[in-house]
């Protein structure tokens, strides 16, 4: 049934696109916005379920709603509904400058001020100025059918000052709104938060929601890269059976991705265990004519070895791995991996014992910008389509992937090499030591 009326809605809006339709059927013009908006909401509910194909007609619906907006006489917005369809338009990745122009041009007092400002702010990147109007607002929106997107853009806008609030603003959200993209944003975002403000058991909570809702969403990516820092930061006895069971809502590529990006981070915070142990599990979950996964683990589990007393057989066994097998990010961690190990090996100069200096084991390498974490670059996770419009619920998570491509490629590679300056800074100290005696 709900296949039909998929198909029924994307059909009719594909007919309206063609010049023959339109001239036949009175056109969008006599189509009041609320209900151009429901199909818009339809469409990106869709895709945050799965389907992927509906990315191009979000676009073309949202550029027919701009246009009938624009075109809109100024007694459409008598109607509440046709009010809440442009707040909601300008949410969900719309033109931000046409909620201006209706406000502009607003005589009767049909716009609410208040929000017209704070989402002005919000959507011009000063997020932080409109917490304060916009909570004092959005009591009487509880209820309202833009009240889970506003409660979204406040969880956003508090999100770097007030943590806990901002949770508080996400729980609203995604249960006013189950089943839909705002939710969808809403758990992955609380997911961060409850691990950057260590709170395992909500994040786990969190986690499990999504899992259960939202695996083929175009942002489950990221998903599982804020599940696997929680998984990281939290790893333990009390915490490994909530951690198998948000796994048993994934397939087994999907269950061995997380496993190689949990063996990657454990590996550079030297957590020996826990990365041999992910790598274990990850090569378990990989077919024998897929070589890829295993490469990797190999790779992560060999990784913890460098610093130990092992530390040649590490190193040999991470340089015997295809470069053809490992992603760019990869390759670079490999090659940081190895100089570090030359420099512990590296029998110390007579003359000075500081050779531990950045120029030796920086490595200088062009990572690919925003990488895959796996080498294949086959994630089972879907990436979001290129050029694809964005809804305010997926545009701050965009905007700061964009934000971390101007900045190193790999934060996890420099705190890799930190560690390993660190290791040179103590063997130096304890030469100088020796040298004194």
């Amino acid at each position: 049934m709900l296949k039909a009326i998929r198909n029924l809605l994307l059909g009719a809006c594909a007919l309206w696109a063609l010049p023959g339709f339109t001239a036949h059927a009175g056109n969008l013009e006599d189509l009041a916005p609320y209900k151009m908006l429901r199909s818009l909401q339809y469409i990106q509910d869709s895709i945050v379920l799965g389907d992927h194909s509906a990315a191009e007609m979000q676009r073309f619906m949202l550029g027919a709603i701009d246009k009938r907006l624009r075109a809109a006489d100024a007694s459409v917005f008598d109607d509440p509904r046709n009010v809440d369809a442009a707040f909601i338009y300008a949410m969900s990745g719309g033109n931000p400058e046409t909620l201006s122009y209706l406000a502009d041009r607003d005589i009767e007092g049909n716009f609410d001020s208040r929000v017209v400002d704070a989402l002005s702010h919000y959507l011009a990147g000063k997020g932080g100025l409109m917490v304060e109007n916009l909570e004092k607002a959005i009591p009487e929106y509880r209820n309202a059918r833009i009240g889970p997107y506003l409660y979204l853009v406040l969880g956003n806008g508090t999100a770097q000052q007030d943590p806990a609030a901002s949770m508080k603003y996400y729980d609203w959200a995604r249960l006013t709104a189950p089943g839909t993209n705002i939710e969808e944003a809403a758990l992955r975002r609380s997911i961060a938060l409850a691990t950057r403000g260590h709170m395992p058991d909500k994040g786990f909570a969190y986690s499990l929601s999504y899992a259960r809702r939202f695996l083929t969403s175009p942002y489950a990516s990221q998903f599982a890269d804020v599940f696997v820092e929680l998984a990281v930061a939290n790893h333990g006895e009390q915490t490994e059976g909530k951690i198998q069971e948000i796994l048993g809502f994934m397939d087994r590529p999907r269950q061995r991705e997380v496993y190689l990006r949990i063996a990657r981070r454990a590996a550079i915070g030297g957590m020996q265990e826990l990365a041999t142990l992910a790598s274990q599990r990850a090569q378990a979950l990989s077919d024998v004519a897929d070589a890829g996964p295993k490469a990797l683990a190999d790779l992560y589990s060999g990784l913890v070895g460098v610093p130990s007393q092992d530390i040649l057989e590490a190193v040999k066994g991470i340089s015997s791995i295809p470069d053809a097998e490992l992603s760019p990010r990869d390759r670079a961690l490999r090659k940081a991996a190895t100089i570090v190990a030359q420099e512990v090996l590296r029998a110390p100069d007579p003359e000075s014992l500081t050779q531990a200096s950045d120029s030796n084991i920086t490595p200088q390498i062009t990572v690919g910008k925003g990488g895959p974490e796996t080498g294949s670059g086959e994630s089972p996770f879907a990436a979001p389509a290129s050029g694809a419009a964005l809804s305010t619920a997926q545009s701050e998570e965009t905007q700061e992937m964009a934000a971390s491509e101007a900045s190193p490629p790999d934060p996890v590679l420099d705190a890799f090499l930190s560690t390993g300056r660190s290791k040179l800074d103590e063997i130096d100290s304890l030469l100088k030591g020796e040298d004194e005696k």
